[in-house]
């Protein structure tokens, strides 16, 4: 899949406030500072569509990017955040779970982990939350250009070894490196299959 254009529609509170159209929606979600943005950007061969930044947490809001103008890759708040005010942090959680659980539009959700960590549990517990809705998800490690293919392979091994059974079984995997520019293609792949389903 060729990206000719990428541009950014809108942001939303909550899923109330969500563009009313018809696209089909890819969603990308991790812990703050798992490499979000730079994977947006990577994807869209735009260095500056999502913002970077050093600030773990920055993106609250449902950000919604339209891509050749077909379909919507959809940044979503990223989960484990604790600096902001609690009743702050409860309304763009819940935002994330009612998006994931009633968005139509909805295809495919990517969770990004970092791949240099040791199983996260706020991980293993959001994944198998995930695996219990009704959308397709895919587990992206990331990060991978900061240590050897071996230890990126033992900490996937290990990661998908804490989780039940069923659900790992059933997760498909992929590797990436934003400044590598690694595991676009496998993760565009994803999105094109379910474009022409």
């Amino acid at each position: 899949m060729q990206i000719k254009s990428a541009t950014f529609a809108l942001s939303a509170r909550d899923l109330s406030a969500a563009p009313t159209w018809h696209l089909h929606e890819f969603a990308f979600i991790g812990r703050s500072n798992v490499g979000k943005s730079s994977m947006i950007n990577m994807l869209s061969n735009k260095d500056h569509l999502a913002k970077v930044s050093a600030t773990p947490g920055k993106t609250r809001l449902l950000n919604f990017f339209v891509m050749n103008e077909t379909w919507s890759l959809v940044d979503l708040p990223g989960y484990g955040y604790a600096k902001v005010a609690k009743s702050e942090k409860i309304d763009f959680t819940e935002s994330v779970g009612d998006y994931i659980e009633q968005r139509e539009n909805l295809k495919h959700v990517f969770v990004l982990i970092d791949s240099r960590l040791t199983p996260q549990r706020i991980d293993i517990d959001f994944t198998c939350w995930l695996a219990t809705c009704s959308v397709p998800f895919s587990l992206v490690f990331t990060k991978t250009d900061k240590q050897s293919p071996a230890k990126t392979r033992i900490t996937i091994d290990t990661f998908l070894a804490a989780m039940p059974a069923e659900v790992a079984t059933t997760s498909n995997v992929f590797t990436s490196s934003s400044k590598n520019r690694t595991g676009r293609i496998d993760i565009l792949k994803v999105i094109e299959q379910h474009l022409m389903a």
